[in-house]
């Protein structure tokens, strides 16, 4: 079949008569709608499951100020990040490579390797142990089905970028959907939640370091690195007007797909706090979570918590898997089968459970290596988007870039929190 009659194919004809005027209209922009929704999904991970879980059982509504801040520099970052591909035509891997010393390139490489692996064990197990539990089957039958419903979904990439956007978006909504009937069905404290959400507060040394795990869980190294490979060459553009357009409608989508994912973890937060705060402040893990829920709210919503978590889980291993080929293939201009990329990302969740691993705690030092890696893209797109020699007239404002560098070094700062907890250093603010 043609590329023009293909799904992908009449997208790219719709955004092309957008951009030259011929199409107007909210419907007609719906086009464009993709890479930030794609790029959201790493946003409500199961890593954010846990530690959004933690918050609410442990604190309420107390903390939902800091999924608030970490969402609105995620916002930043990744519209950063969809106007250097759609700007330069590059993705952030391929301009890195370019522009930095080799080796500096292959360290670059290898972290962000690490990380894409470590981001899979996180969403492989989240999808893996939401099919065990909600099929009542051992966990390595949960990952096996986990791994071909992935392999499905990342195969529909052979027919172009619109089918699988599709698909990544209907788990999204299922999310979504699953966690409106969380908030139906869950007595949640509005008013409290309102104060929680606007009143910044940190009651004791435990709650500062829930807040860093929930910043560490939102900002994600992989998604700053696809977002930039989502936009490149997506739409068909001749001259800067164009792009200045495109870019327009990008931050667009950003803030919407971000704001949506926001909302589910808020979600997240505020059912963890209705269910668990009174009486089971000590709920820490899914499976946990899961089985309190039953008695406490009852079968439905233990059920849509289920669903959530595997619509999660295989939805951010299918954008992980996608985000680790690009990152290959921008850094060492190398391509690998997708079936050998995705049996290289799995081995480390398989080697964890038949090793006898717990799950929750593989969980938790995924996110830790994550946080070793996340200044690797951060850094380099700040350097990058600043620069007139790659970015052109589309430098942003000196505003955009300070208010940038601030969210990198407060996300950073925070992140070498958790890595100094995690590896047992003692840090006199956190008691």
């Amino acid at each position: 079949m043609s590329e023009d009659r293909t799904m992908s194919g009449r997208t790219r004809a719709t955004m092309a008569a957008v951009i030259g005027g011929e199409r107007r209209g909210p419907l007609a922009f719906l086009a464009f709608v993709g890479p930030a929704v794609v790029a959201s999904v790493a946003y409500m991970d199961p890593g954010n499951y846990a530690t959004n879980i933690q918050a609410g059982a442990g604190y309420g509504y107390t903390l939902l100020w800091v999924v608030l801040l970490a969402n609105m520099i995620a916002m930043l970052f990744q519209a950063l990040s969809a106007r250097l591909g759609i700007v330069t035509g590059r993705n952030l891997a391929e301009l890195s490579r370019d522009h930095l010393p080799f080796p500096v390139v292959l360290a670059m490489w290898f972290v962000s390797e690490i990380a894409a692996m470590a981001t899979d064990l996180a969403e492989f197990l989240g999808g893996a142990i939401g099919l065990s539990l909600l099929l009542g089957i051992p966990l390595i039958w949960g990952m096996a089905i986990t791994a071909v419903i992935t392999y499905a979904i990342l195969m529909m990439e052979g027919v172009g970028f619109r089918p699988m956007e599709i698909v990544i978006g209907a788990l999204v909504g299922l999310i979504g959907l699953c966690y409106m009937a969380e908030i139906v069905i869950a007595p949640i404290d509005w008013e409290a939640a309102g104060l929680g959400l606007v009143t910044p507060d940190l009651p004791d040394a435990q709650a500062l370091t829930i807040a860093v795990g929930i910043i560490g869980a939102t900002v994600m190294p992989h998604a700053i690195f696809l977002h930039s490979g989502l936009t490149q060459n997506r739409a068909v553009l001749h001259n800067d007007e164009e792009r200045r357009r495109v870019v327009k409608i990008s931050n667009t989508e950003v803030v919407v797909a971000l704001a949506v994912a926001g909302m589910i973890n808020m979600a997240m937060v505020m059912m963890a706090a209705s269910a668990f705060h009174n009486g089971h402040a000590e709920v820490a893990e899914i499976e946990t979570a899961y089985h309190t829920l039953t008695p406490l709210l009852g079968a439905a919503a233990a059920g849509a918590f289920l669903v959530s978590l595997i619509a999660s889980g295989i939805s951010s291993s299918v954008v992980g898997t996608m985000a680790g080929q690009l990152i290959m293939q921008g850094f060492l201009r190398v391509t690998i089968p997708l079936w050998v990329r995705r049996a290289v990302t799995m081995a480390p969740a398989f080697a964890v459970v038949l090793a006898g691993v717990n799950a929750t705690q593989a969980l938790v030092m995924s996110q830790v290596v994550l946080s070793i890696a996340l200044p690797v893209p951060m850094l380099a797109l700040l350097w990058l988007i600043r620069r007139p020699d790659v970015m052109g007239d589309f430098v942003p404002r000196q505003a955009t870039l300070a208010v940038a560098g601030i969210g990198a070094a407060l996300v950073l700062s925070l992140n070498f929190v958790l890595l100094a907890a995690a590896f047992g250093f003692e840090l006199p603010f956190l008691g």
